[in-house]
């Protein structure tokens, strides 16, 4: 009895409460105090129990907070912990791949402990001279959506005009940086001045401009690439796709990473221009990182290697505590974050 209490911890979680119709709100989510078990299941082989330390807040996640099954990933159910990437500590385990006292990255729970049975995509954390959040950032997801999305889907080439829309977030700012050491012309939109600022003068963006400040996006792209746009990864969706496909050039590329103007739309608007994908015969795709882990053992030594030479720099805004999560997350969709939004649950 003593044994099996020691055993047992609170477990503060932030639950969601209701499907989200519209933008997401902080009240569709909870915080809710639960008890959490330190050792694994017995019974379940190969099961892990980790101490949350580090929580990404990424759009997709939006996606499931709505009640639509027809999606690569399943949606959040009302009552339950929601998920997301993050960085953990193993406390117990049965799974010979994972000892306690490792750190681990991949899908938990947005609580203070997770038990964990499908361990498939986890990935021991085995580089400890960068900071640990930056493997649910730069050396994670996002920085490897980046990464594929720009090599794999874009196809660049020296010289290549180049266009990035919320290009200081979490994928956008590496996307500008991986093409400049690419040898291309950049130019970044962003909803700021303090991230116009940050893109020219941190990033090393060629220019970049505040789209709210813009009352014709068609004539703002022009001005900024008077010979068109070869390639333009697009985080954004709606009105400034539509406005980057009219000043497309011929054989284009657009990567269609996410739309996250359209998040908080539930009847999303159609894309006007598409008949630009014939005439100038661009290739538009949508892509999602899973879809090209066997490119992950060669992205994270690329990436680890340009941050420590100083060749990118990577920008995180860090929300402290599990109990601030939902807020931060919300954040997202009305451009609060500077950076990649990290949730930080606990040091260590």
């Amino acid at each position: 009895m003593g044994e099996a209490a020691v055993e047992m911890v609170r477990n503060k979680q932030v639950v969601l409460k209701e499907f989200v119709v519209g933008a997401p709100k902080e009240t569709a989510m909870e915080i809710r105090q639960g008890k959490a078990s330190l050792r694994a299941p017995t019974g379940v082989e190969g099961a892990i129990v980790v101490k949350n330390l580090y929580l990404s807040c990424d759009p997709y996640m939006r996606g499931r907070m709505r009640d639509y099954s027809d999606s690569y990933i399943p949606p959040f159910q009302p009552g339950s912990v929601i998920e997301g990437f993050g960085v953990a500590k193993v406390v117990d385990s049965t799974n010979p791949n994972f000892c306690v006292g490792d750190y681990i990255t991949g899908l938990t729970g947005w609580e203070e402990y997770s038990t964990i049975v499908r361990t498939e995509q986890l990935r021991k954390i085995e580089v400890f001279d960068v900071p640990l959040s930056y493997h649910v950032g730069l050396l994670g997801m996002t920085g490897f959506t980046a990464y594929v999305g720009f090599y794999e889907i874009c196809a660049p080439k020296k010289g290549d005009f180049v266009f990035v829309s919320a290009a200081s977030g979490a994928v956008g700012q590496l996307v500008g940086q991986l093409a400049k050491l690419h040898g291309c012309y950049v130019v970044g939109s962003a909803g700021s001045a303090q991230k116009v600022d940050l893109l020219k003068n941190k990033l090393g963006f060629d220019e970049a401009f505040n789209y709210k400040e813009e009352p014709d996006l068609t004539e703002a792209l022009r001005s900024y690439f008077p010979k068109g746009i070869d390639i333009y990864f697009d985080n954004v969706g709606g009105a400034m796709l539509d406005a980057a496909l009219l000043n497309m050039r011929v054989h284009g590329r657009v990567a269609v990473c996410g739309m996250v103007s359209q998040h908080a739309v539930s009847d999303p608007k159609g894309i006007s221009n598409l008949y630009t994908l014939v005439m100038k015969r661009i290739r538009m795709e949508g892509f999602i990182q899973s879809d090209y882990l066997h490119l992950f053992p060669k992205f994270l030594p690329t990436i680890i290697d340009l941050y420590k030479q100083g060749r990118i720099v990577y920008i995180e805004d860090m929300n402290e505590g599990l109990e601030n999560g939902p807020a931060a997350f919300v954040g997202l969709f009305t451009g609060n974050n500077v950076g990649k939004q990290v949730v930080c649950v606990s040091r260590e």
